[in-house]
């Protein structure tokens, strides 16, 4: 990657197999342990670029951008604007709105670009637009040490043999673990916003959604549901959907839509889906997910099978 002076430079994207993360349950260790157990991320690609001053790095649209500075500085530009990383930062930013960094002088950079896998699409909607972590590697310093390491040669990328593909996963597991420790150290040295990372502002609806997450396959009704959350059924009713949008049945209907694109899309057969997720008939899960997708569960299992 060879970028020139005023000209953004894009971080285009290969997608690389990912491996699925096995989620811890609910509950354990608060909220913030919840959402980092439940990140589950797929590698699109992972290089060192060496940017010169007043060069300008374009972040990737619809993907996370992990950035850790190797050494120099470089000017956020976008959501967030007006921020200076230095050598030692790390930057997280969502994808959701135009983000990119303009050199200050001689910068090196690891570059992670990663996209969320569908039973971790949830976590999309809690995490900042942007996050910048100072100091990451005295927070941080094994994460910071290994970010330090990772990345390729951009001219490699789209070259690799078999081999290489082992070290791909690897590499993909390595950037999960730097990703958790700049949300985690975003969080716990005062940068998040208060209750971060609830999606309610409501402890107890906070359970119920962890629960659902956890066990996508569970016969959940309203009723279970508002025991968890230690309501009665019309006060959880009520208060489920004045903060979600929907109904308990319409959300856990998507949770569970969503874990089956995961599971489809990693090789499953549909009755096994099924099953995994609680339907009684594969009839029944295929008309579920048809309405949800536009698909039926074969056809979208033929279509992004990895």
């Amino acid at each position: 990657m060879t970028p020139t002076t005023d000209a953004p430079v894009a971080v285009r994207s290969t997608t690389v197999p990912a491996v699925p993360a096995v989620p811890a349950a609910p509950g354990e260790g608060g909220a913030l342990e919840s959402l980092l157990a439940a990140v589950e991320v797929r590698l699109r690609q992972q290089v060192r670029v060496a940017v010169a001053p007043g060069e300008v790095l374009e972040l990737d649209r619809d993907a996370l951008s992990l950035v850790y500075v190797i050494d120099g500085a470089a000017d956020l530009r976008g959501r967030g604007a007006g921020q200076r990383l230095s050598a030692g930062d790390a930057l997280l930013a969502s994808g959701r709105a135009a983000a990119s960094l303009r050199a200050s002088g001689p910068v090196r950079m690891l570059v992670s670009t990663l996209t969320l896998a569908e039973r971790a699409a949830h976590v999309a909607a809690v995490l900042p637009d942007t996050a910048i972590v100072r100091d990451f590697d005295r927070h941080e310093p094994a994460a910071a040490s290994l970010a330090a390491q990772l990345g390729t040669d951009p001219a490699s990328v789209g070259g690799q043999s078999s081999a290489q593909l082992g070290d791909t996963v690897i590499c993909r597991m390595m950037a999960g673990t730097v990703l958790l420790s700049v949300i985690r150290a975003w969080a716990a040295h005062g940068c998040a916003p208060a209750g971060w990372p609830s999606r309610s502002n409501d402890p107890y609806l906070d359970r119920v959604v962890e629960a659902i997450h956890a066990a996508p396959g569970r016969d959940w009704s309203v009723a279970g549901l508002a025991g968890v959350g230690a309501m009665s059924r019309t006060v959880f009713a009520e208060r489920f959907r004045a903060a979600f949008g929907a109904s308990p049945a319409s959300y856990v209907t998507e949770v569970r839509i969503r874990a089956a694109q995961d599971l489809l899309s990693r090789g499953c057969g549909v009755s096994e889906v099924s099953r995994a997720l609680g339907y009684g008939s594969d009839e029944g899960f295929s008309r579920a997910f048809r309405r949800r997708t536009g698909q039926t569960p074969s056809a979208w299992r033929a279509a992004h099978a990895a």
